[in-house]
């Protein structure tokens, strides 16, 4: 009897070691398909025409009084895409800021039913660092396709001299989504990982995205901005 029940312990331990085993490979097995789902679901840009003219100015740091201060607006170098009619555009800013900002939207050469400026737009102080949205459509504008526009934020330091305001801008066009190039539509992939941030603003995975997205086109401040906020 105590025989058979010593060899009934021993095949039960190798059961529960066996299951424990079975178990962390399970665990090993479901953590990597984790990793690559999010890896696989990672966003890449990949600019549409090879040699396009650059259309991102500024964005370098600058001094405001004793404030450095970096203002980048979040497009590619080139002009970037959207299929949007009403599109949102991103911008960026590295400290909180107690002046004004200006930002425009303008047509880079006139259109037949509309002046060449399309947007004025001042917001008021304070403007928290960080990563702010421009909702187009807000402010009743409607991108007309196969027309581009230049858009730019201006930090305003002096309202009585723009030379020294701080200043960055980006391109911007509008596409019909059959002629859409497969990861090249920049817009519409920030506004929809930035829409997702806001919606989860604690998953450090869509941070790391939108991250990884901004450093492809060499927006690195902004790019680490957003990994520090999951740190």
């Amino acid at each position: 009897m105590r025989t058979f029940l010593a060899v009934a312990t021993a095949l039960w331990a190798l059961g529960v070691q066996a299951a424990d085993a079975d178990r962390r490979v399970l665990v090993a097995q479901a953590d990597a398909e984790k990793k690559q789902a999010a890896e696989s679901t990672a966003v890449s840009y990949k600019p549409p025409l090879r040699g396009a003219p650059a259309t991102r100015v500024g964005g370098g740091t600058r001094s405001i009084g004793t404030q450095a201060l970096t203002v980048n607006v979040l497009a590619p170098n080139e002009t970037g895409f959207t299929t949007r009619d009403k599109p949102t555009v991103y911008w960026y800013v590295s400290e909180p800021l107690n002046t004004p900002v200006e930002l425009t939207l303008t047509t880079t050469e006139p259109l037949k039913d509309a002046v060449p400026t399309t947007l004025e737009l001042t917001l008021q102080p304070p403007i928290a660092q960080g990563v702010h949205a421009l909702r187009l459509g807000d402010h009743g504008v409607t991108l007309k396709p196969g027309v581009e526009y230049q858009w730019f934020v201006a930090v305003v330091s002096n309202p009585a001299q723009h030379s020294s305001d701080v200043v960055a801008g980006g391109g911007i066009k509008r596409i019909a989504p059959a002629d859409a190039v497969r990861d090249g539509v920049w817009y519409d992939a920030l506004d929809q990982l930035s829409q997702q941030i806001s919606a989860n603003p604690a998953d450090a995975r869509l941070r790391q995205q939108r991250a990884a997205l901004l450093e492809q086109v060499g927006l690195r401040e902004a790019a680490a901005f957003d990994r520090a906020t999951i740190r």
